[in-house]
């Protein structure tokens, strides 16, 4: 048996009559930049997210950094996020001139340490980035309440948390605004790169549609100075037919992480938790081992098992982010999960054959090894 770390072939076949069609229609339109996709699938996410408003742009980073763009976050400015997130977060903080202050993660969650918050504010401080690592939801009942009491903007990286609920409620309505994506393998992902914006806040969704658009609301009429951005019409008119569904994929995703759980019970490895008052869309099925990383995955890849990581180095130990002046220790949590997080096969279409025969090899490795 061979299985695939993610199967879009499945999903798209499972599709085909849907999107097909949809994708034909654009062709035939022609009207392949802001086209009518675009603003349909705008409409229709933002009553997904249960959030008032949302605007495409053409990746999850362009989204984040377009966010913190339409907030006025700069130079001078600092926003508080988590050292072990990927990349993209702490660059669309750089990139808009801000600087990325690094805060280490929930040992239960992987997200960010609420208790660790407010010692990294400072008179710089205006936002905090909070992630929704690998589909869980952050803490952002404690994280608003942070904020609220210092008087600073929240800014949800939600691009791997498409449908996450805390207390019933979707994530990605619940700060001052919210980027996700739709790369390829994201829960929602489109057949190219994209991303939104969603926000409940009129004038930051008004702001951000100019962005986008290179400073644009009407042709030719440049009120500020913008971006190129925008959703492409193919990629909207395709997630516009995958939206409807979304929940059924992530309940699939639900259902192969509970076979895991069961599965891996008896085994050395540390499964993911999620508190009970959320629920996790499981982007991806992260577990720790102990020790042997790099045998453990090589035995899986011998075996036919795809495996990943995310994410191997952290944002201080990258070499690009070398200028903020952290250490290697600073951040002792993120940096000893670097070195044991695995992540294992999820999709919304694995079937429980497909999970007994990864527990089954995990099994032997770990009887054999630890």
């Amino acid at each position: 048996m061979a299985i695939p770390f993610v199967d879009l072939k499945t999903q798209y076949q499972s599709i085909k009559e849907e999107v097909d069609p949809a994708v034909l229609k654009v062709m035939n339109n022609c009207n392949f930049v802001l086209g009518q996709e675009v603003k349909d699938f705008e409409k229709a996410f933002a009553e997904y997210c249960e959030a008032k408003f949302c605007v495409g742009v053409d990746s999850g980073y362009s989204a984040l950094e377009l966010a913190l763009h339409a907030h006025d976050i700069g130079p001078g400015d600092e926003v508080i996020t988590q050292a072990n997130t990927f990349q993209a977060t702490a660059l669309a903080i750089h990139y808009v001139g801000a600087t990325p202050v690094l805060v280490d993660c929930n040992p239960d969650t992987y997200n960010i340490d609420t208790t660790k918050i407010e010692a990294a504010i400072t008179d710089k401080t205006v936002a905090i980035m909070p992630v929704h690592l690998y589909g869980q939801p952050a803490d952002m009942d404690a994280i608003k309440a942070i904020a609220e009491k210092h008087n600073l903007k929240v800014i949800e990286d939600s691009a791997q948390g498409h449908g996450a609920r805390i207390n019933g409620k979707r994530v990605g309505g619940m700060g001052h605004a919210a980027g996700f994506s739709f790369y390829p393998g994201k829960n929602l992902g489109a057949y190219g790169d994209g991303g939104a914006v969603v926000t409940n806040d009129e004038a930051i969704a008004e702001k951000i549609i100019m962005l986008r658009n290179l400073g644009m609301k009407v042709k030719y009429h440049h009120d500020i100075k913008g971006f190129n951005n925008r959703l492409d019409t193919m990629q909207a008119a395709v997630l516009g037919v995958k939206l409807p569904h979304l929940d059924g994929w992530n309940a699939g995703r639900r259902q192969a992480a509970a076979w895991y759980e069961e599965g891996l019970k008896d085994t050395a490895v540390v499964t993911p938790m999620t508190p009970d008052h959320m629920e996790s869309v499981f982007h991806l099925y992260v577990i720790r081992v102990p020790s042997m990383r790099e045998e453990f995955m090589e035995y899986l890849g011998e075996n036919g098992i795809a495996s990943g990581l995310h994410y191997p180095i952290p944002i201080h130990c990258q070499p690009s982010f070398s200028e903020l002046g952290y250490k290697e220790g600073d951040f002792p949590i993120t940096e000893a999960y670097s070195q044991q997080i695995v992540s294992l096969p999820m999709f919304g279409e694995l079937t429980k054959e497909q999970v007994d025969f990864v527990c089954d090899h995990v099994k032997k490795f770990s009887d054999q090894n630890w």
